[in-house]
């Protein structure tokens, strides 16, 4: 059976429970399961063009060599230098060890006989709600997460 807030409120005076919220003018059930109804897609967003956000696209990991490092061993290089008319972009940025950099200078890679790992390209993060179930869900949610696990959208 499903409910509005009123219906609820209403069903919760009738039929208390041990566990309720409480507050200076009523007492509410928890609900087992709530159904969302309508829901406004967010905004696509882009993200930030920032240092932290480049180490967290490419994972810590130099795109030269593939070892992960901590971020105080990491620097950004451009792929394309600067002083060639390169560009500070997503894409023209990346993370690289200290050694690798240095050994790449103000060359191409391939120039200095090294290739990338992956190319780089502007991130398409969402925000996200991570909700967890307990390993042992109660027994009432058992056909909402059936039917959400089978149902819901993969990928973007």
């Amino acid at each position: 059976m499903t409910h509005d807030f009123d219906s609820w409120r209403n069903f919760s005076d009738s039929n208390p429970d041990e566990d309720m919220v409480k507050t200076i003018s009523m007492h509410i059930r928890i609900p087992r399961v709530i159904v969302l109804l309508l829901f406004e897609r967010l905004p696509k967003k882009d993200v930030k063009f920032t240092r932290h956000n480049v180490f967290e696209r490419d994972h810590n990991t130099c795109q030269y060599c593939g070892k992960v490092l901590t971020r105080d061993l990491l620097n950004l290089d451009h792929i394309f230098p600067r002083d060639r008319g390169g560009q500070t972009t997503w894409e023209n940025i990346v993370c690289s060890c200290i050694p690798c950099n240095t050994r790449k200078g103000n060359r191409l890679p391939q120039e200095a006989g090294m290739v990338l790992i992956r190319k780089p390209k502007r991130p398409k993060w969402r925000p996200f709600i991570n909700i967890s179930v307990s390993n042992h869900p109660h027994d009432s949610w058992k056909h909402f997460l059936d039917i959400a696990y089978w149902n819901v959208e993969l990928g973007d």
